[in-house]
């Protein structure tokens, strides 16, 4: 299975967005510079994330993305999906029904083997997933960082980070 980038800068701007005051925003564009990657891609999946309930967009001159929830609330599998969609990785086409002589109707009652077990696969994925707050890869962080990381998302937020009749913010992480 092979996961999208936008799923790894996702994570990693969720993951700095979490150092935002509660009226603090950042700009894609920001956003995207932070990590080097491409601004209109990084926005498709940052409005996408919007969308998923995950991020909050903040109109205006002052505007740009916050948390829409606590981290701890949420999940790297509420990113992958926000980012991927809902669809399950494997998707059955049922080509045993192909060909020029495919098995008969009895046969194909049941759900095929291999579409089953892949299914079985992606349910524990997503549970694992499902399992990981962005509040635990910040802990995670927070126990191995020797506070570089810290240093560098505070140094960034402090810069770019957006308030409503407020200079720049101070917190930050990732």
């Amino acid at each position: 299975m092979k996961l999208s980038d936008g799923v790894e800068q996702a994570i990693h701007c969720v993951a700095l967005l979490s150092g935002l005051a509660p009226d603090g925003a950042v700009s894609a564009a920001a956003l995207a510079g932070f990590h080097g990657v491409s601004p209109s891609y990084l926005l498709k999946h940052l409005q996408a994330l919007s969308s998923a309930g995950i991020l909050e967009a903040v109109p205006g001159p002052r505007g740009g993305y916050r948390l829409a929830r606590r981290p701890e609330d949420i999940t790297l599998l509420d990113i992958v999906l926000g980012v991927e969609g809902r669809e399950p990785a494997f998707r059955c086409h049922e080509i045993r029904r192909r060909g020029p002589n495919p098995p008969g109707e009895h046969l194909l009652k049941a759900p095929c083997g291999i579409a089953a077990a892949m299914l079985r696969a992606e349910r524990v994925y997503r549970d694992e997933l499902r399992r990981v707050s962005i509040a635990d890869i910040l802990s995670g962080l927070a126990q191995s960082d020797d506070g570089t990381i810290a240093a560098r998302g505070c140094a960034f937020l402090a810069l770019h980070e957006r308030r409503a009749g407020h200079s720049a913010g101070r917190k930050g992480v990732s």
